[in-house]
């Protein structure tokens, strides 16, 4: 299950809704819902949860570029609104590398051969395991990280630490807008 909420920030403090995320199918799209519920281009955090798996925190500032933290890169792979967030540059990629991979799966049959080349058969594995030159499960660029990933700092302007955000889990979204002193107003929307 998921929950999405946005929070922007305002002179009064902060404002809060719950959101869909139906129509995103992008970092952009979720940029510019983001951008859509700014006031005066001021701060606004959209905060994506998939219920004990892992969090999101996108903020965004104006017309700067989002900044994003997920709490566990892994979990959030597997996830569609997780993908969303783990960007080429997130993950220290080139970006339109899952590009280039695409169009070189296309050059090989279905099988993990090209054309007229023979199969791999178990005798040809090294140590018993599948030659991992040959083997299409282990790609480099397909490799996630487990853990955290992404800008620890986004939030310490707001009072929470690095190390703070390190140490969220379960009940992230109460001690984040605990700490923005946005508790009440998420609350309303929760």
């Amino acid at each position: 299950m998921y929950f999405a909420a946005l929070l922007a920030r305002t002179e009064d403090g902060w404002e809060a809704s719950d959101t869909e995320l139906d129509d995103v199918e992008t970092l952009s799209d979720l940029t510019d819902l983001a951008r859509d519920a700014s006031v005066d281009e001021d701060t606004v955090l959209v905060y994506i949860e998939q219920e004990d798996a892992w969090f999101g925190v996108i903020r965004v500032d104006g017309e700067e570029d989002p900044r994003i933290y997920v709490s566990d890169a892994s979990a959030a792979a597997r996830s569609s609104y997780g993908e969303i967030l783990l960007t080429d540059e997130l993950l220290g990629r080139e970006p339109g590398a899952e590009d280039e991979i695409a169009a070189l799966e296309e050059l090989v049959d279905l099988d993990g051969t090209e054309d007229g080349e023979p199969e791999v058969s178990e005798h040809d594995a090294v140590d018993g395991r599948a030659d991992p030159a040959v083997d299409d499960d282990v790609t480099p660029l397909d490799a996630v990280p487990a853990g955290p990933l992404g800008d620890l700092g986004l939030l310490a302007d707001f009072g929470l630490s690095e190390k703070e955000l390190l140490t969220l889990r379960t009940d992230a979204l109460v001690e984040i807008t605990d700490a923005l002193g946005a508790a009440e107003v998420m609350e309303s929307v929760r």
